[in-house]
């Protein structure tokens, strides 16, 4: 119902509403601006000098050599690979099987498997003394920042209890 009152008053006295636009007058265009056109004569002296020779530069330009070569035709010296970390690789500690996923053998060094990185953080959540990030990280061959960074930031086993506002309200027991 909306859309007929709607309609209604869009279309109210439409037509004489055109009209009105269309006699109203339109705004004039901005004048054009007068561009004096170069005589003949001063055209035929640009021209000119175009075609000269001029000597200073041309001898400036035999004095410059470029040598370019195409890098994607025949590389002279093959692009290194960056050998580091990155290449060196050691074996899994620990794996979940069963998910689907691909079965890894190995990792590169520095870097950790979701498996790898929930042991390390159960056994250094249930003995922190003999878990310390210098074993984790000597043990899965991480870097002593990266360790502590695990041990403080991925935190995925705290559980915390908000208490209710309210004393009626369902709680759930810690055991």
């Amino acid at each position: 119902m909306g859309a007929r009152v709607v309609r209604m008053f869009r279309n109210f006295n439409l037509e004489s509403r055109v009209h009105r636009e269309l006699s109203r007058e339109k705004p004039s265009a901005a004048p054009r601006h007068d561009a004096k056109l170069p005589p003949a004569a001063e055209g035929a002296e640009v021209t000119d000098s175009l075609s000269q020779k001029n000597d200073p530069l041309l001898t400036l330009l035999r004095s410059v050599y470029v040598d370019s070569k195409d890098p994607a035709a025949a590389p002279e010296t093959p692009m290194e690979v960056t050998a580091g970390k990155e290449t060196e690789r050691r074996p899994l500690k620990y794996s979940f099987s069963g998910f689907g996923l691909a079965e890894l053998t190995d990792v590169p060094k520095g870097k950790l498997t979701i498996a790898e990185a929930l042991k390390a953080l159960g056994s250094h959540q249930h003995q922190p003394q003999t878990w310390t990030p210098e074993k984790i990280a000597q043990e899965y061959s991480l870097d002593l920042k990266d360790a502590k960074a695990l041990v403080e930031f991925f935190v995925p086993f705290r559980v915390e209890i908000i208490p209710p506002k309210t004393g009626t309200a369902k709680q759930i027991k810690a055991s």
